[in-house]
């Protein structure tokens, strides 16, 4: 077992893919965020003729481009990207969309002769996709997702455990709108259906963890940026479109402090260290989440991964 730098998380050792010659080839590159899942997705699609395929929550969505980091026209370096600012930020773009549009795409590249790169850090998305989950078929409740809205998350998962107690164990507990859902799955079927794994594609698992002080310069670099770059601007469109407060603070902590400073509950001065401390939060999250993959092959330099990606494509597997 290694350990992710700065993270102080075990990571399972690389393993073994069985007889799935049938399976579509398929590229995942997963890590904490700024860790450089982009950077390196690109350069893979460069190198070996790919398209990438983003696997972003946010990112799913127009105008959040600043705030949820999004690569830029410069970074794409002309490779193709998917799934980048297609959604309504008033509507809530579901995982089993994402799959659907994520399943398209991957045809389409393959059909091309390209090579699929899924890239983001939106962890269940990516396991839905690549394992094939078989998402609860529950129409959305709207009466009863306003009611809960006007919940805290510490009252939303005491209801989720009243109700599921399996699922409440498992689920983000500070996420509502995760919250929201569970409860109404819940509601509808008496419990949320386990979720089984039977694998979609063959999959190469990469995972990028750079050394801590490498990824502590790039996380506060890009916080930065995202601040000079106008995440308040953004964040005051998305408010002038008619996107409600509470649907903005959804979109992650980038835009509840953004919108704290824009309503004066919170420094602006102390924006970007607000925004750095849950970047921390959120980043070991995100690696307790990975941790429990053992199929990840954890790199910490971008060679490792085109050497991994090399004999992945060669074998006849």
């Amino acid at each position: 077992m290694g350990t992710v730098a700065g993270h102080g998380l075990s990571i399972p050792p690389m393993s073994r893919r069985g007889d799935i010659k049938w399976m579509q080839k398929l590229i995942v590159i997963v890590g904490p965020t700024a860790s450089g899942k982009s950077v390196l997705a690109v350069s893979l699609a460069k190198t070996f003729n790919g398209e990438v395929i983003s696997a972003d929550s946010r990112q799913i969505y127009r105008g959040l481009e600043i705030g949820s980091g999004a690569v830029t026209k410069k970074e794409m370096a002309g490779v193709a990207h998917h799934l980048l600012g297609i959604a309504s930020p008033a509507r809530v773009f579901t995982a089993a969309q994402f799959v659907a549009r994520a399943r398209r795409a991957i045809a389409s590249i393959a059909r091309r002769g390209r090579i699929p790169i899924i890239a983001g850090g939106t962890a269940f998305w990516i396991d839905a996709l690549v394992y094939n989950f078989s998402l609860p078929a529950v129409k959305p409740d709207f009466k009863l997702r306003r009611r809960l809205e006007k919940k805290s998350p510490t009252q939303l998962l005491a209801m989720l455990k009243k109700l599921d107690p399996r699922r409440a164990a498992g689920i983000e507990q500070k996420n509502p709108r995760r919250l929201i859902r569970a409860i109404e799955i819940a509601r509808a079927l008496g419990m949320t259906p386990p979720l089984r794994r039977h694998a979609a594609y063959n999959t190469l698992w990469i995972g990028i963890a750079p050394p801590q002080d490498t990824w502590t310069r790039r996380m506060k670099r890009r916080v930065r940026t995202m601040i000079q770059q106008g995440l308040l601007t953004e964040t005051k469109k998305l408010i002038q479109r008619g996107v409600s407060k509470k649907r903005i603070r959804e979109f992650g902590f980038e835009y509840g402090a953004a919108l704290d400073a824009i309503g004066k509950r919170a420094s602006r001065a102390k924006l970007a260290q607000h925004i750095i401390n849950d970047t921390h939060r959120f980043a070991k999250r995100q690696m307790r989440w990975w941790r429990k993959n053992p199929e990840i092959h954890w790199i910490n330099a971008p060679a490792e991964a085109a050497s991994l990606v090399r004999t992945f494509l060669q074998k006849d597997f």
